[in-house]
């Protein structure tokens, strides 16, 4: 069998989608159990704390929610621009730029957190530079990724619509097993990643962050390998 059949271009990208998935987890546990009441990978979140904030809930604060969101839209912006640049070879090479880019960004936002850690003063003076690295990063790989058109495989993000599809599908008497399984091992990691970072939080922020970055640039090396075959699409 030819060694650049679809499977094979298609299970590289899906593997890599899944790590980004879990990076997500990694991302906002860290936010939300580390940084206060916010996120930065998932908006949706962040939407609903702001009308928690506009009605004076205790424990919720809009400034950090606002923080998020506009860096998270700033990084979107960014990489939509950029993304609608490349095509081919060159798309490649932008993916491998951009996993560098949210590598350096998680791993900033960590160094941020050096100094923050067991010091409650300089936490709630200096998280919102981390928070706006973080989503800053996570809304340029949310971005980036909508290039990346995986069947069946939501943005690494959020999975509202992935637990939709994989319910609302069951009912169909053509539903294909293979979509089902992939709906469930990015359900999957999104948890796995959400666990991981709530265990990692118990050594400071800073740890969860260098395990998302070095985490990032693997997913990247696996998607998107050096010696890459002609000028074909990542995903078909």
């Amino acid at each position: 069998m030819p060694t650049d059949s679809p499977i094979v271009r298609v299970d590289r990208p899906l593997v890599g989608l899944l790590a980004l998935t879990a990076v997500s987890g990694i991302v906002d546990a860290v936010s939300l159990l580390g940084l206060g009441h916010v996120f930065t990978a998932n908006m949706t979140g962040n939407v609903v704390f702001l009308a928690f904030a506009a009605v004076g809930t205790p424990g919720v604060s809009a400034a950090r929610s606002l923080t998020s969101l506009a860096a998270f839209l700033g990084g979107a912006a960014i990489g939509g621009y950029l993304a609608r640049e490349s095509a081919g070879p060159t798309r490649r090479h932008w993916l491998r730029l951009y996993a560098a880019w949210e590598a350096a960004l998680l791993f900033a936002a960590a160094i941020t957190l050096v100094a923050l850690d067991g010091d409650r003063t300089a936490l709630e003076a200096r998280q919102y530079g981390a928070i706006a690295l973080l989503a800053l990063a996570m809304g340029l790989r949310t971005a980036t990724v909508r290039q990346l058109v995986v069947p069946d495989l939501a943005p690494t993000t959020m999975i509202t619509m992935t637990l939709t599809g994989l319910v609302a599908d069951l009912s169909l008497a053509g539903s294909s097993i293979s979509h089902s399984l992939r709906r469930m091992a990015s359900i999957a990691s999104l948890f796995g990643g959400a666990v991981l970072g709530a265990l990692l939080l118990r050594w400071g922020p800073t740890v969860p962050l260098i395990v998302a970055s070095v985490c990032v640039f693997v997913a990247a090396a696996y998607v998107v390998p050096p010696a890459t075959r002609r000028a074909d699409p990542i995903v078909r």
